[in-house]
């Protein structure tokens, strides 16, 4: 498994890279099919239980968790720009919002020799929304999810 790095370049961003062994139409799609989404989006013991997304610009998604514990929590946002495999742009914010604001996050796919690096950027609306972002759990979860994709893209591939 990959690990995840996290920088923060600027004082209202977050990115976060990791590398996948899959091409990046197929990382892409795994980010834009409910049926693939809902398969590994979260940290372990946080499922989707609904995965609704509407796949172009000035669309929404929406996805409803379920925790370890029976909690749920749910995010959703409207799509920015969409350019098939490259680049994903959405808002994002939580029914029951942890930290102020909506953030705007841009995934760029790079594939190299059949993998891809995924840079995830997450803009906040302040240096205080960043900070309250990167002291949370958040880059664990992340990692954990990337990891269920991991066996995803395994299974897709077929190795």
């Amino acid at each position: 498994m990959a690990p995840v790095t996290v920088a923060t370049p600027s004082d209202r961003a977050i990115v976060m890279t990791r590398t996948f062994a899959a091409p990046r139409a197929l990382v892409f799609a795994a980010w834009t099919k409910p049926d693939l989404v809902s398969r590994w989006y979260g940290a372990r013991g946080w499922d989707i239980v609904s995965a609704a997304i509407d796949l172009r610009v000035g669309g929404s998604w929406r996805f409803v968790w379920r925790g370890p514990e029976g909690e749920s929590m749910a995010a959703g946002g409207v799509y920015r720009e969409i350019t098939p495999p490259e680049r994903l742009v959405y808002t994002e914010s939580f029914d029951e919002a942890w930290y102020s604001g909506e953030a705007v996050v841009t995934h760029d796919f790079t594939e190299r020799d059949g993998t891809t690096i995924l840079d995830t950027t997450f803009l906040f609306d302040s240096r205080e929304t960043r900070d309250r972002v990167i002291e949370s759990p958040m880059d664990r979860g992340v990692a954990e999810g990337y990891d269920r994709l991991d066996d995803v893209l395994r299974e897709l591939k077929g190795t």
